[in-house]
């Protein structure tokens, strides 16, 4: 993807990669001690920007490697600012370098817990235990003592890189135990797991602390390498670049195939969606019982009936499956025609679900003679694709590339994936968005943008898909209210503000 750049503040990498990158530094000459005290000082500046949490004082829990070390020139840092430190070492201290910080703190007259610290004070406790890379599960003491930290002082505690006990690569809990951290500071370039969903509760607000890594050192990470994108991407983000002299015709023809007698509500949901989207043209399939009162509230719509004679030749994107239920026959009288249509067609929810049941699902999309948009939450991609047992960031990758579809996996954090580049994130959403409905207002939307994009001669790719979905993300985070209406308003806003920045 051209959208974002692979740079420090997109990339998502493994625990390897950083330390081979860490590795690399230290190769050039560049002295292990020096990045420690670099990383350190860094972490103790974003503490010290934060005064109301570290006014009852901080307890640094240091572990037996350099995470360790990291918080001890955290501490030795605070100490030297008036900050009221204490520091407590669990396990032996084994590294030499955190050795040497260690006795270097004391010697300042900093004091040493000799026994765990009370998880019911009030003190911000900074977990520097273990951080990059940690394999085994946190010792059950140590579990039980951040389980009792988080019931008794909730949002206080700040992790240092990875919170303890966290799968820097999965974001999975090890043994389903994990330190949760109001505060994540991430050294060098974001750990691919602490962006995806099982990680969320415990990460708290990330930020990540530059290493000084060289270009030379991010242009050699692999093609694929995974990105992530989140509102402050709003300002780069790729807009369909359409002529200013087109007319309707050319601004892109959508056709929205969705509702049923018992889901009425999905259809205007995505017809909502895809009229916010700016598309030139907008046609529905929609039943009877809808389409008496669809001029009334949206009068642009134009209303046609059933697959035959659709006119697929002059339509740009079609939306499948919003609210139509599972009868086979529906897909019986629409496979034919949207297989053989070569403009895009978007899948989504029912259609999806119509899809799974059908015999032959994946040669099905392989011999689409168009692009396709599945758009799947976690139980419509299983039913599609069965159970992939990776992360997102692999499941979406691995079925984008089996299916030859542009694959966007619902989440706290969305991932898209193409079957040419490597998936892409989104972060910065909000919760309140995962509400019955957003996902047919978002299917619409990306139909229309999609729409729009093949009309201006460009390919319907992941980041065209990920750039809509990250448009109905911030829109519901922005939004004044959380519901579908208000919420739409905000999507038409912000997608005709990002089009006209584009022109």
């Amino acid at each position: 993807m051209g959208w974002p750049s692979a740079d420090p503040d997109h990339l998502l990498v493994k625990a390897a990669q950083i330390q081979a990158l860490e590795e690399g530094l230290f190769r050039s000459g560049l002295p292990q001690a020096a990045l420690m005290e670099k990383v350190g000082l860094a972490m103790a500046d974003r503490l010290l920007a934060r005064p109301e949490l570290l006014r009852p004082g901080v307890v640094v829990l240091v572990g037996p490697g350099h995470n360790g070390g990291d918080g001890l020139v955290v501490a030795r840092t605070l100490h030297a600012a008036g900050v009221s430190v204490a520091i407590w070492c669990p396990l032996p201290v084994r590294k030499e370098l955190t050795q040497a910080h260690l006795r270097h703190v004391l010697w300042l007259g900093v004091p040493q817990l000799q026994e765990s610290p009370d998880p019911s004070v009030e003190d911000l406790w900074v977990d520097a235990l273990f951080g990059l890379g940690q394999r085994r599960p946190l010792p059950d003491a140590l579990a039980a003592l951040f389980e009792a930290r988080d019931a008794a002082q909730p949002g206080r505690l700040v992790s240092l890189d990875v919170p303890s006990g966290l799968c820097s690569d999965t974001g999975r809990p090890l043994a389903g135990r994990a330190a949760r951290a109001v505060l994540t500071l991430c050294v060098g370039l974001l750990k691919r797991g602490l962006l995806l969903d099982p990680a969320l509760p415990h990460i708290g607000h990330l930020e990540r602390i530059d290493l000084g890594l060289a270009h030379h050192q991010l242009r050699d990470l692999p093609r694929e390498q995974p990105l992530c994108v989140g509102p402050d991407d709003l300002a780069s983000l790729p807009s369909p670049a359409l002529s200013v002299i087109s007319m309707k015709y050319e601004r892109g023809r959508t056709l929205i195939v969705a509702g049923s007698d018992r889901y009425r509500g999905a259809a205007a949901l995505a017809l909502r969606g895809a009229l916010a989207s700016g598309c030139g043209s907008l046609k529905a399939v929609v039943p009877q019982v809808i389409e008496q009162s669809l001029w009334q509230q949206m009068p642009e719509v134009v209303c046609i009936e059933g697959s035959a004679d659709l006119g697929f030749q002059r339509l740009d994107s079609v939306l499948f499956g919003p609210g139509l239920g599972r009868d086979p026959a529906i897909w019986d009288q629409w496979s034919d025609p949207l297989q053989q249509f070569d403009g895009l067609l978007v899948i989504d929810a029912d259609g999806l679900n119509l899809l799974a049941a059908s015999p032959d699902s994946r040669a099905w999309l392989l011999s689409r003679s168009g692009p396709t948009w599945l758009t799947p939450h976690r139980a419509e991609f299983r039913r599609l694709f069965g159970e992939g047992g990776a992360d997102a960031l692999n499941e979406a990758q691995t079925a984008a590339r089996s299916s030859g579809c542009t694959v966007l996996l619902k989440g706290a954090h969305t991932v898209v994936a193409d079957s040419q580049t490597g998936p892409l994130l989104l972060r910065g959403t909000c919760s309140y968005a995962a509400r019955t409905g957003f996902g047919d207002l978002l299917a619409g939307f990306a139909t229309g943008w999609g729409a729009m994009a093949r009309a201006a001669g460009q390919a319907a790719s992941g980041e065209t898909l990920a750039a809509a979905a990250l448009l109905h993300a911030v829109s519901a985070c922005r939004s004044p209210s959380s519901s579908a209406g208000a919420i739409a308003k905000c999507l038409e806003e912000l997608a005709l503000q990002c089009q006209k920045n584009q022109s």
